[in-house]
């Protein structure tokens, strides 16, 4: 089976959670036999690993024909693009795309990031799905989150392919509420017009049937999962006297940070033996900044800025407790990734992982006075800490993307079948 995928992120180069499911979810699907995957994002940079999909970038697709030498394609698609794939591309451009500014072989220069005008970036991702859609071979197309949704829909309306969206999270999960009506009504339009969704938690699937008036029948959850550590035994806990106690993930309202500044302060009015980690960046940052001062825990308190790939297993592994209090979060990786380096994990309840872990400890986002009490809990008992880092260990080594990607499979094949 042949899946053509819209992606925005794709490991090494992550912003947020997405990439690293995108990545996990493909390479779990990957194990199938007969899986042909390829996957779009809108700027590679090169060193993504292929092994086990094709990876085309959005910003080496042609929208605007541009006559140019052969030799000077040659050269600047050069580890961007197969030059006979570029001339296909090109002969398959069925708009007038001229509107869109474009480089010298007619493709869009794509960020690759979430810029100001990432509006106009979907709008211009979604005019090359459109060349990609008259181009390629597929039997299903497969979107992953709401920027690639109007990519996703354009291509099944030209292909007459079915579409699979993909919730990773709604705007009423990044906004708490305050919900942007340009992003809903592109989500809204894509679950519509999808012909059947898959979401990343039970909690995610109620949000998309309650709030986006979704048929339950249409909507299915497929829960994230963990990639296997090649290397566990690089990842230990380097002996030391103060506890660590981090938070991992963007500094935004979604995620909860004043609740574990509020919840460290708690902490330490009991014990001045713990030091607090807020690794990440994000709108909030300076605010957290201030919110420490204020509760005058600046000396135990650590923002080393946004991490990735080997940094944050490294700073998980040497973590006593891990904790994630968002407000509402879709699903959340980074538990799993915590307890897989032996981290114990602190979730709240309003979390889709928390619908499938139980050897870690879930409070209400807003519950400080229970955050505190778990962390302190965790560092000062150490029978508590031995139990919740092996138990947990086990637990999300048994979560694995290859029966996420089953489940996936599971959804195209019932997709199809109506076909």
């Amino acid at each position: 089976m042949k899946a053509l995928m819209f992606g925005w992120e794709f490991p090494p180069h992550i912003l947020g959670g997405l990439g690293t499911a995108s990545f996990g979810l493909t390479r779990g699907m990957a194990q199938q036999e007969d899986m042909e995957l390829t996957f779009v994002i809108p700027r590679p940079w090169g060193d993504e690993d292929q092994s086990f999909l094709r990876i085309i970038g959005a910003n080496a697709v042609p929208i605007v024909w541009k006559e140019n030498a052969h030799e000077y394609v040659q050269q600047q698609m050069y580890g961007r693009l197969p030059v006979d794939d570029y001339y296909l591309f090109r002969n398959n451009i069925h708009y007038d795309y001229h509107r869109i500014g474009t480089d010298a072989l007619g493709c869009v220069n794509f960020s690759g990031r979430y810029p100001d005008n990432l509006i106009e970036e979907i709008g211009n991702y979604e005019a090359v799905a459109g060349v990609l859609a008259h181009s390629l071979e597929f039997d299903i197309i497969h979107s992953h989150d709401w920027l690639t949704y109007p990519a996703g829909v354009f291509a099944k309306q030209i292909s007459g392919k079915p579409l699979v969206i993909h919730v990773h999270a709604t705007d009423f999960d990044r906004s708490r509420g305050n919900v942007n009506p340009v992003v809903y009504e592109i989500e809204k339009r894509g679950m519509d017009e999808a012909d059947h969704i898959i979401c990343v938690s039970n909690l995610t699937r109620q949000t998309v049937i309650d709030k986006y008036g979704q048929n339950p029948n249409k909507v299915t959850t497929v829960h994230n999962a963990v990639e296997p550590l090649d290397n566990p035994e690089e990842f230990v806990k380097h002996p030391r006297k103060d506890k660590l106690v981090t938070f991992l993930g963007r500094i935004t309202m979604q995620k909860g940070p004043e609740y574990f500044v509020e919840a460290a302060a708690r902490v330490l009015e009991k014990t001045d033996g713990v030091r607090f980690v807020m690794a990440g960046s994000g709108d909030m940052m300076n605010k957290m900044i201030d919110l420490v001062a204020q509760r005058g825990i600046s000396d135990r308190f650590h923002f080393p800025g946004f991490m990735r790939g080997k940094q944050v297993q490294e700073v998980l592994a040497d973590s006593d407790v891990y904790i994630m209090p968002s407000v509402s979060e879709p699903f959340g990786i980074s538990p799993l990734e915590a307890m897989q380096v032996g981290c114990p994990s602190i979730i709240s309840n309003q979390s889709g992982c928390a619908e499938i872990l139980t050897h870690a400890i879930k409070t209400d986002y807003w519950d400080i006075d229970a955050m505190a009490d778990a962390i302190y809990a965790i560092v000062k008992y150490p029978a508590m800490y031995n139990s919740l880092r092996n138990l947990g260990r086990d637990e999300v080594n048994a979560i694995r993307w290859y029966d996420a990607g089953l489940k996936v499979r599971a959804v195209y094949d019932k997709v199809l079948s109506y076909r």
